[in-house]
């Protein structure tokens, strides 16, 4: 029973370890936001600093730290892959309008 104990504390220990390194990474988001480093390094920063943060979680409060089969992280990797592909397609597709354009969808 006693060992039951001691087990709990450290994982007690380390989700509150996380939960505070989530706070940080929080105020640097807000605080990343509030300094003009321009639009593109300004959402740079935010992308690595809330990736980082999900990591924490998937790893952690998802138990994917201590996840021992290959295919799981195989999976994930194509799933993160994709994702980022997702995200600078539309990048890709309008760097060479004019600046002056005007994107909606009303004509």
């Amino acid at each position: 029973m006693s060992g039951s104990h001691a087990d709990m504390s450290k994982h007690v220990k380390m989700y509150l370890g996380v939960l505070s390194a989530l706070f940080v990474c929080t105020i640097l988001t807000v605080y990343a936001s509030t300094v003009n480093m321009g639009h593109a390094t300004n959402m740079t920063v935010a992308l690595l600093i809330a990736a980082f943060k999900a990591s924490l979680v998937a790893m952690i409060f998802m138990h994917l730290k201590w996840e021992g089969s290959k295919i799981i992280w195989i999976t994930l990797a194509l799933c993160a892959l994709f994702f980022s592909l997702l995200l600078f397609l539309p990048m890709l597709t309008t760097t060479g309008l004019p600046a002056s354009t005007v994107y909606s969808s009303w004509g």
